[in-house]
């Protein structure tokens, strides 16, 4: 007997049916679906085609980029604007937004290699977006759209095959890479209520650079919960999803090196911080900003706003709200 599971492309076929709406959507899924499936290629031949090194330049950021940072930007880009139904993209590794086709129906914001410090140690790396839709009602602005705007967000885990999905309102869904290269077996993932594997992710190297409440909320609640930080958001989140709990990525504030303190926080808002934070809401998680505003709600004011992070669990994103709500600024 043959053994068949249900592509990703056929769940999100049956999905647009079922909710009668356009294969638009489809056009530009795989688009993405494409772009993913080549990054993991340059990924896995990196080090034979010697891609594995720094760039030698420095993104919008001033942030040292890889050489595969600019290839698989260059690739989503190139997907993007191939599938025809992109109005405007906004990368991180682009100071300004990448304008398409200006009748596209949709904006993505994207992050090509989430965690390529990983990268010369063959460790997961992740490629991040997000979707919202253009005005359909009348002109469009091209003005930046909240994270509570957009209608789906998505991750791959690079090399290991996995790929989430959140559709607005519809769920959390995890897919992985077959034999053929297509991802298959849709599993709806919601964060687990128990707390047996709950896990506390972040930077310990930065606990002390913290603002002061944090720092003692950690070092009273950590020992409650098992410790997993990897250093790339898809795949420190990755595992949240299976084992809930709580990621955080706090404001800097008390470095010795003031160039190092990001008071605001250092995780870029629309193509990072909101990505994860609307695939957790629809896993049944939450997160908020370092002021306690849910993430999804704020107003991007520039393409690569920075933000602090508390992602997971709600009983966890609630107790360090608390917390949150008591800082002074």
């Amino acid at each position: 007997m043959v053994d068949f599971e249900l592509t990703f492309m056929d769940f999100l076929l049956e999905h647009q049916e079922k909710h009668g709406r356009t294969y638009h959507f489809l056009i530009l899924m795989n688009s993405i679906l494409n772009a993913a499936k080549r990054i993991q290629h340059f990924y896995l031949t990196g080090a034979l085609r010697g891609n594995l090194g720094l760039a030698g330049s420095t993104n919008v950021q001033g942030e040292k980029t890889m050489k595969l940072d600019q290839i698989a930007n260059e690739v989503v880009k190139y997907y993007l604007s191939r599938s025809g139904r992109v109005i405007e993209a906004i990368s991180e590794e682009e100071e300004k937004p990448i304008l398409m086709n200006p009748s596209g129906r949709y904006f993505v914001y994207y992050d090509p290699l989430d965690g390529s410090a990983n990268i010369p140690h063959n460790l997961p790396v992740g490629f991040l977006f997000g979707i919202a839709k253009r005005n359909l009602e009348g002109p469009e602005d091209n003005h930046l759209r909240a994270g509570e705007d957009y209608i789906a967000a998505g991750m791959f885990v690079i090399p290991t095959g996995t790929f989430t999905i959140a559709l607005k309102d519809a769920g959390c869904w995890r897919f992985h890479i077959d034999e053929t290269m297509n991802y298959v077996k849709p599993t709806r993932l919601e964060l687990p209520a128990n707390k047996k594997n709950w896990e506390l992710s972040y930077n310990s190297a930065h606990r002390h650079y913290y603002n002061r409440p944090i720092k003692d909320w950690l070092e009273k609640n950590e020992k409650k919960y098992q410790f997993r930080y990897l250093g790339a958001l898809a795949g420190d989140f990755h595992r949240l999803l299976t084992n809930g709990g709580l990621f955080l990525y706090p404001a800097i504030i008390n470095h010795p090196d003031p160039a190092k303190n990001y008071p605001n926080g250092k995780l870029r808002l629309m193509y990072e911080a909101a990505v994860v934070s609307f695939i957790c809401r629809e896993a049944g998680g939450q997160a908020v900003d370092e002021k306690g505003q849910l993430i999804l709600t704020i107003q991007p004011e520039h393409p690569h706003q920075r933000t602090a992070l508390y992602l997971g669990s709600n009983e966890l994103v609630a107790e360090i709200s608390e917390v949150l709500n008591n800082l002074s600024f």
